[in-house]
């Protein structure tokens, strides 16, 4: 067959091609891989969890690159553009290299089908084996022992946390789900675990395997006072006075002394000097993580769409001070906890603009009116909108100077509010 000849028809070509966005599952990977014989030069990280990922794997990257190496990144899903989810050296991928990846990867499957996530997996992989990488990082996309991303042998990993998301796939209870966390681990291998009190399941696992395995809290954790915080490890020096990171949210020390534990554990690999991991806390940047924007009234950008990610983005919320009234902009997929995550927030919101999201699992507007309705919040401060960018514009008209407007839900809603105000500024 002609292979296409830009990204956006690869990207058509695999959206239609398999009709199962999600198939678990290693063998069919592991072959492409093989076929592909691009074999691993540098150390791997491989970053899973139910919540925190993208922000770890942001803190990594930006440690390492400010420590002077040479980094490959590769997250999913993507806001606005497919690149984003393949960063070299701290730059979203042009579509040229992309391009030519896709054809590698189709030229190693012959006949063995993929889905669109593992045929990006791959290819992103036979991208950074061009360039020269000294350190890469891989963000699993859903569980982790059958994600297409455990085909790789990492070097150091981190589980985030562990809550209850993806439960038709990963199990309806933290055993079930920390188990599958826990299939990213490797034998002799720094195990890091951000999640405080993490489930049997992930430490037997690990120590069943002999991995070394590090627990926040047990082996390392943090503490901090209004203006600075401290990096600990049992048995090791402290390291105090670091400044809070770039990134906002109660939750975000978590997440960063889990990337300083993965880089204490890995020292021998990648020496890092306190002055990058102080540089890279302090440059970091991911949209879409309790993103606060410039501006009034202020806009507060934040993925969340599940229980865990809600409660957080509640205590973050009560912590930004007075508004006089909050406007959240939501839309969910119809999958997840909608109950459970709305009623977090359900006594932080003032005015609900709830919208319908694309898409077979997007949830209709009606339907996330009617839960708020049950959750006992009143009729009047509900209204529904087709698109999340038509609820936005609905509060940004309607909100005063001083108020703050919340778009959360998912991936999509930031996202179709991005592209809004993108094309705004053109």
């Amino acid at each position: 067959m002609q292979f296409p000849e830009t990204l956006e028809g690869w990207l058509g070509l695999l959206e239609a091609r398999h009709g199962q966005s999600i198939q678990l599952g290693l063998d069919r990977v592991r072959q492409v891989l093989a076929a592909l014989n691009r074999p691993k030069t540098c150390p791997v990280f491989l970053v899973g969890g139910t919540n925190g990922k993208g922000s770890t794997c942001a803190f990594l990257e930006a440690i390492l690159l400010a420590a002077g190496y040479k980094v490959g990144l590769y997250t999913s899903p993507h806001l606005i553009r497919y690149n984003e989810r393949v960063r070299i050296n701290g730059r979203e991928i042009e579509d040229a290299p992309l391009v030519q990846a896709f054809g590698e990867v189709e030229l190693a499957r012959g006949d063995i089908p993929l889905t669109y996530f593992e045929h990006g997996t791959l290819a992103a992989w036979a991208a950074f084996a061009h360039a020269g990488l000294d350190a890469i990082i891989l963000e699993v996309g859903l569980g982790g022992r059958l994600d297409a991303v455990n085909v790789f042998d990492p070097d150091c990993s981190i589980v985030t946390s562990v809550a209850l998301d993806h439960m038709d796939y990963l199990g309806d209870t933290r055993e079930a789900i920390g188990f599958e966390k826990a299939g990213i681990f490797r034998p002799g291998r720094p195990a890091i675990c951000g999640d405080p009190m993490p489930p049997e399941t992930l430490v037997d696992h690990a120590r069943d395997i002999g991995a070394q395995l590090r627990v926040s809290g047990r082996d390392f954790g943090f503490s901090g006072d209004q203006g600075q915080w401290t990096f600990w490890v049992t048995g090791g020096t402290r390291r105090g006075g670091l400044a809070y990171p770039a990134l906002r949210g109660v939750n975000q020390l978590l997440n960063a002394s889990a990337v300083m534990a993965a880089c204490d554990a890995v020292r021998d690999l990648l020496p890092i000097s306190m002055q990058a991991v102080r540089q890279g806390l302090m440059l970091v940047d991911l949209p879409g993580r309790f993103q606060v924007l410039p501006g009034r009234p202020s806009v507060i950008l934040d993925v969340a769409h599940n229980p865990q990610a809600a409660a957080v983005l509640n205590e973050n919320l009560a912590s930004m001070g007075f508004f006089p009234e909050t406007w959240a902009v939501v839309g969910m997929l119809a999958d997840k906890d909608v109950v459970g995550t709305l009623q977090f927030l359900k006594e932080r919101v003032d005015h609900w603009l709830v919208c319908t999201l694309p898409g077979p699992r997007g949830l209709e507007a009606a339907r996330l009116a009617e839960i708020l309705g049950e959750l006992g919040v009143s009729a009047e401060r509900i209204q529904t909108f087709v698109a999340p960018a038509a609820a936005y514009a609905h509060a940004q008209e309607k909100a005063a100077e001083g108020d703050r407007i919340v778009v959360f839900g998912s991936f999509l809603t930031v996202a179709d509010v991005l592209a809004t105000r993108k094309a705004a500024t053109v």
